[in-house]
């Protein structure tokens, strides 16, 4: 079992940080700058963790349980209810929170990183060569040699790209580690795979 994972059952009591779930665990780290430390992860079942990653549909029932994690000590925890509280802001029960939850202001803009209080038209939207909508988190493959600027190398055709950043001001910057370097690639130079 790994450390971040054995640190992170002690902290939630082996259960899920938003619902309480005590079935099917696993580990998420909170976009947009997780370095996959307890402090920028989440325990959470894997209900939350779908709806989450938006790969099913958001079970609005299920996201009261905000009502007592939004009040969390760990700031990854108010981060992640504070996200899902702004995909229902629709919700009148979600808006009340949204309008009591506190966080300081570093926590506030790790929050609003990755968009959720904006509205559709409002959202900076990344997309790689094809068209094809990026993610934090995303992997994406070089398309075409880059000169690194400042690195003293070029970054090869064909070379992946794993757990991309977005840049939230620019809809054509990500960023990535290429040869243990940190670099800005435009998104037209990618290929999401």
């Amino acid at each position: 079992m790994s450390e971040l994972r054995a640190s992170l059952e002690k902290r939630s009591n082996n259960a899920c940080e938003l619902c309480g779930s005590s079935v099917d665990l696993s580990i998420y780290e909170v976009p947009p700058h997780s370095k996959g430390t307890v402090n920028d992860s989440v325990f959470v079942c894997q209900v939350c963790s779908e709806q989450i990653n938006q790969n099913s549909e958001l079970d609005k029932n299920h996201w009261h349980c905000l009502n007592e994690s939004m009040w969390s000590e760990h700031d990854a925890v108010k981060v992640v209810s504070w996200r899902m509280l702004n995909r229902l802001k629709t919700e009148v029960w979600a808006q009340d929170l949204l309008e009591m939850i506190y966080l300081d202001d570093e926590s506030l803009k790790w929050a609003a990183a990755t968009g959720e209080n904006l509205s559709e038209d409002e959202k900076i939207i990344h997309k790689d060569s094809n068209g094809v909508r990026l993610e934090n988190g995303d992997n994406v493959v070089l398309i075409k040699d880059l000169n690194v600027k400042g690195g003293g190398f070029t970054a090869k055709r064909g070379t992946a790209v794993r757990r991309i950043t977005l840049d939230p001001e620019n809809a054509t910057y990500i960023e990535g580690k290429v040869e243990g370097q940190r670099i800005v690639i435009l998104t037209q130079y990618v290929k999401k795979t």
